[in-house]
């Protein structure tokens, strides 16, 4: 995707946790699936190759009982900085491009960055997913709260 034809959404936290914790989080299916999407959703991690080249594959189930099968494949992991993955379609095209910043022995800033097209569709989903990312962080910060 070339930068004049994508859409970027960028969205940032601070999370009162080492920066290690936090890459973990992700890193391990098992607490990956407690807090991956947005507010009511469950998930099911059928397959994770946390490696360059790797394949993710998630069944995401909204409160309604709706199944989202997401498939992506990881192009970039240095450990415990960064994490890039390209999810494919079924429902959005997009390269996410997750940063883990160490502030302190205690505090680590998340950012990611969603590249995808910017197709007419995606500009007025943009402040869905930027909602659904902000959810994503809240989820995680439970997560990680209740694991101390």
């Amino acid at each position: 995707m070339s930068p004049q034809d994508t859409l970027d959404i960028d969205t940032a936290c601070t999370l009162p946790f080492p920066r290690q914790t936090v890459f973990d989080a992700f890193a391990r299916p098992g607490q990956l699936a407690l807090w991956w999407g947005p507010d009511g959703f469950s998930n099911v991690i059928h397959r994770f190759e946390f490696e360059n080249g790797g394949t993710w594959e998630i069944t995401m189930t909204a409160s309604d009982g709706t199944d989202f099968l997401n498939r992506s494949t990881f192009t970039e992991i240095v450990a415990p900085e960064r994490i890039v993955f390209r999810h494919h379609e079924p429902i959005h095209l997009f390269d996410m491009d997750m940063r883990f910043e160490e502030l302190g022995p205690q505090e680590t800033r998340l950012s990611w960055r969603m590249r995808m097209p910017a197709t007419e569709e995606n500009r007025l989903m943009a402040k869905f997913f930027a909602l659904a990312n902000e959810q994503n962080f809240a989820r995680l910060e439970r997560v990680l709260a209740g694991l101390r």
